[in-house]
């Protein structure tokens, strides 16, 4: 299992936040019965569907014990559990899924499940990042491929196809009986501080590769793809760095 720090993923809080809230503000539920988030980390974004719909029953559902602990302290009734042992309940009026189904290999039958699964008049909206042949990603792969570290990190990076396109993940939804709005965005983020990018991605796609070193190897494969990163995304004169980002996105209403 992967081991996740909800305060490394939390660095960068409010960049991880625009995307959460331009997916989650398509989905059309008026006064749902329940809504739950799938994956839902610490807990800081699912505080947010509580507020849109403050008298829908709540529950929120991921894998690591420590974001579990993290999002009951928001208050949120999490539990511990494996999204792909997940499946819609009757009243489950909107499910959310929010940069988790990247880590989930052949996620297009569980969405097909998810989706044939969903009551009328429910909702179903993810996003999943769509970077992975980005620099940051090509990097952290070139590296762990390296003579060095193969034998230790072979298998646990995700390529580019991770992901799908928006059409894709809309056909699947669409012949699943779903109406579907797919798209996708690139953000620009400007980030600050001594290797941003680093800093950023060891919040999320250098997981694995956490997990799976002691502290000493982890210092000395930081410590050789530092610089590789910061060739790749130079710093402006005024010290800040401009990272591109794609996500994905796809919200589902099941009519009728």
């Amino acid at each position: 299992m992967i081991s996740w720090d909800p305060r490394v993923y939390l660095h960068a809080a409010d960049q991880r936040t625009r995307p959460f809230l331009d997916f989650t503000s398509r989905i059309g539920a008026g006064a749902p019965r329940r809504v739950v988030d799938l994956g839902c980390g610490p807990g800081n974004l699912t505080a947010l569907l509580r507020q849109r719909w403050p008298d829908a029953e709540l529950h929120a559902v991921d894998s690591s014990p420590d974001m579990v602990a993290a999002a009951r302290e928001h208050g949120i009734d999490a539990g511990i559990g494996d999204v792909t042992d997940w499946a819609p309940r009757p009243g489950d009026d909107v499910i959310v899924c929010n940069a988790v189904l990247q880590w989930v290999p052949g996620h297009d039958e569980l969405l097909r499940r998810w989706a044939a699964s969903l009551a009328p008049d429910a909702w179903l909206a993810f996003q999943v990042p769509g970077n992975f042949a980005a620099p940051s990603h090509v990097l952290i792969r070139e590296l762990a491929a390296a003579e060095r570290w193969r034998d230790r990190l072979h298998g646990l990076l995700r390529d580019e196809h991770a992901v799908h396109p928006p059409a894709e993940y809309a056909a699947i939804l669409t012949d699943a009986g779903c109406d579907v709005d797919a798209w996708e965005t690139t953000y620009l983020h400007r980030l600050t501080g001594p290797d941003p990018v680093l800093s950023w991605v060891t919040g999320t796609a250098l997981r694995p590769v956490r997990t799976a070193l002691d502290d000493a190897e982890w210092a000395a494969y930081t410590a050789e793809l530092a610089p590789r990163l910061r060739a790749a995304y130079p710093p402006r004169p005024d010290g800040s760095t401009w990272f591109p980002f794609r996500r994905v996105f796809a919200v589902a209403h099941r009519t009728g």
